[in-house]
């Protein structure tokens, strides 16, 4: 009896030994580990950050293959008298859709065109690239072999495609538009920091086929005749995917949803085969996404929660709430979000309402009137602007061509009023 004692007591000490040595070593590993990916149980509205500063997710794009900068994959050469584009002729058999005819009409009618190809720096395709679903009326089909009877293509350089297609339900393939774009600029609606080439794509906003052409609405909140208490607080109305990319945090917005000062409603009633991949939710989900009107909300609500509709939003003078870590803003290269959206982390969604109930009145007040309502009349309101911002961003990029700063781009007039093609600042003012 006492060797079994003498013996237990042995493998005791002999286990309590090995737990606070060896073990210390195996927990304290796997906290490291742990600290890595965990997420902070709190977020202070201090810490938080809205929007992002100026060129901070500009990086390489993770395919080498398509990677190319402007000093690789521009010709510099063919802008040195002066910036002018140059559009190809339309083919006969070829009808563009009415948003990329406005777009063609905006450059036609514009300061940059040139009609001679030996004058142009940028070259735009007249072939329609704006949409590059198979499943859509707008796809334009055996672009590879256009591009290849293009004279002056090779290889895309000196090229601007615009496209608003980033894949299509549920995989969202972003980078596959179903042809080689070789050295061409993208300027692309809803690309993702890892798409971006940097310095060289652009991404722009996705815009709606009713989106005029020229001039646009002004803002809503430009003439100072809203409250600044509105109904509701966060709102968002939209689609909601049972499975596939962005479905994780669409379902789990119904958590924030408190029919009082918060509106998150969503439906899964979209698709052809919505019936038999709906789950558990969605009937109730789509109840309750029937009980209020999407303009309504957009015009009661101080904060609007879209990527989608993210210049509805602007114009309204709604402060938009994205919630994506991976999202390149339109336009991002020169504007400064950090002044006009707040960008969530969606992995922290739980948080949202803390933040954003921690913004002060005059905070929403400055975000929603003072700088979403400037960058929509500046840059978004018309396909025009969207394209002469774009024009401009590649024009700065030129040697020897003057950059301007933030201020210039962020606050009014904005900077495609203080181009030097109209009238510089020091042209304006005569000293004696």
């Amino acid at each position: 009896m006492q060797a079994k004692r003498r013996y237990l007591l042995v493998f005791v000490v002999a286990f309590l030994t090995f737990w606070y040595f060896g073990g210390y070593h195996l927990r304290h590993n796997n906290e490291l580990v742990f600290e890595i990916e965990k997420l902070s149980e709190y977020v202070s509205v201090n810490g938080i950050e809205t929007g992002y500063l100026i060129g901070r997710r500009e990086r390489f794009s993770l395919d080498e293959k398509k990677h190319c900068s402007m000093e690789t994959c521009f010709d510099f050469s063919r802008c040195e008298k002066d910036f002018k584009v140059y559009v190809y002729p339309q083919e006969d058999s070829s009808v563009p859709s009415p948003s990329y005819l406005k777009l063609l009409n905006v450059l036609l009618e514009s300061r940059y065109y040139t009609a001679d190809p030996k004058e142009a720096c940028i070259f735009v395709l007249s072939t329609d690239t704006l949409d590059r679903d198979r499943l859509s009326n707008d796809y334009v089909r055996n672009m590879q072999s256009k591009l290849q009877r293009l004279p002056h293509w090779n290889n895309g350089l000196n090229h601007v495609i615009f496209n608003l297609y980033s894949g299509t339900w549920p995989n969202y393939t972003e980078s596959d538009l179903d042809f080689d774009y070789g050295k061409a600029i993208l300027a692309k609606a809803s690309m993702s920091d890892s798409h971006v080439r940097a310095g060289f794509d652009i991404s722009i906003p996705l815009f709606l086929k009713i989106h005029p052409a020229k001039g646009g609405e002004p803002g809503s909140a430009s003439a100072n005749n809203f409250p600044l208490e509105k109904t509701y607080l966060l709102a968002f109305k939209g689609k909601r995917y049972v499975h596939g990319i962005g479905s994780d945090t669409r379902n789990s917005l119904y958590h924030l949803h408190n029919r009082k000062d918060i509106i998150m409603v969503t439906t899964c009633r979209h698709g052809k085969s919505w019936k038999d991949m709906k789950d558990e939710r969605c009937d109730e989900d789509n109840k309750e996404y029937d009980k209020y009107d999407y303009e309504t909300l957009l015009q009661n609500s101080n904060i609007l929660s879209s990527s989608t509709r993210f210049l509805e939003a602007l114009q309204a003078g709604c402060i938009p709430v994205l919630l994506s870590n991976s999202w390149s803003l339109p336009f991002s290269q020169v504007i400064d979000w950090n002044k006009a959206a707040v960008w969530a982390d969606e992995r922290l969604l739980l948080q949202v309402p803390h933040v954003i109930r921690s913004l002060t009145p005059s905070k929403i007040l400055q975000l929603r009137h003072c700088k979403t309502q400037v960058l929509w009349d500046r840059y978004f309101s018309s396909i025009e602007k969207i394209v002469y911002t774009t024009l401009e961003i590649i024009h700065e990029r030129l040697p020897k061509q003057p950059i301007w700063d933030g201020t210039v781009w962020n606050q009014f007039p904005g900077a495609l009023v203080t181009l030097s093609t109209f009238q510089t600042l020091t042209k304006i003012f005569h000293f004696v």
